[in-house]
């Protein structure tokens, strides 16, 4: 079987009813379906992978991803996208490294969208859509600035991918703005007559 949207949607659906939760699992998966085109890669199945990745986080906090394996396994979904789903939480909740360039884009991106999203809110336009990387580069090195997000996460990621934060975060940015109105990040960028 290969999953398909509506059938990772569904499933995400049935494990998550926090609004929040959901909106992080529309924005790491709008920057993976970015990512994936820009790579050359399947749009859809990055994104499908990104969408579900955080499937038990809400109601099985303390079994994060191995509810999600058994869930999945019991789904018929393929090892492959199993596999990428573990690797997002390697040395976390996992010992699955990300393998695949895919895995390591999920790797990376995950924590960095809520980067993004805390420091779209904060501007005066409230808006993803005239936010710069420079932006999020200023609330990077503020440490009680969404002090949940592990950095140091990111900095890993980055360094598999061989690529700067400043184009992670470029690409994170870019990814989730066709989704800013679903994600709450589409603010008012008339309003902000200059970049914050």
């Amino acid at each position: 079987m290969i999953p398909t949207r509506e059938n990772a949607w569904q499933l995400l659906n049935t494990y998550t009813k926090t609004e929040s939760l959901k909106r992080h699992a529309l924005a790491v998966e709008a920057v993976m379906r970015y990512s994936a085109a820009k790579r050359d890669h399947d749009p859809d199945r990055w994104g499908v992978i990104g969408l579900i990745h955080d499937l038990d986080w809400e109601m099985y906090p303390e079994q994060h991803c191995t509810k999600t394996e058994e869930i999945l396994r019991e789904a018929d979904w393929p090892e492959d996208y199993i596999h990428a789903v573990l690797s997002h939480a390697w040395g976390m909740y996992t010992d699955v490294e990300p393998q695949h360039e895919m895995e390591k884009v999920l790797y990376t991106i995950d924590e960095l969208t809520g980067l993004v999203s805390s420091t779209a809110l904060v501007r005066p336009s409230k808006s993803i859509l005239d936010m710069k990387v420079k932006s999020v580069k200023k609330k990077w090195n503020e440490k009680s600035f969404a002090a949940g997000v592990d950095r140091s996460v990111i900095e890993k990621g980055a360094a598999m991918l061989g690529v700067e934060i400043a184009a992670v975060i470029e690409d994170t940015i870019m990814g989730m703005r066709p989704v800013a109105a679903e994600l709450g990040l589409e603010g008012n960028p008339a309003s902000a007559a200059t970049e914050n």
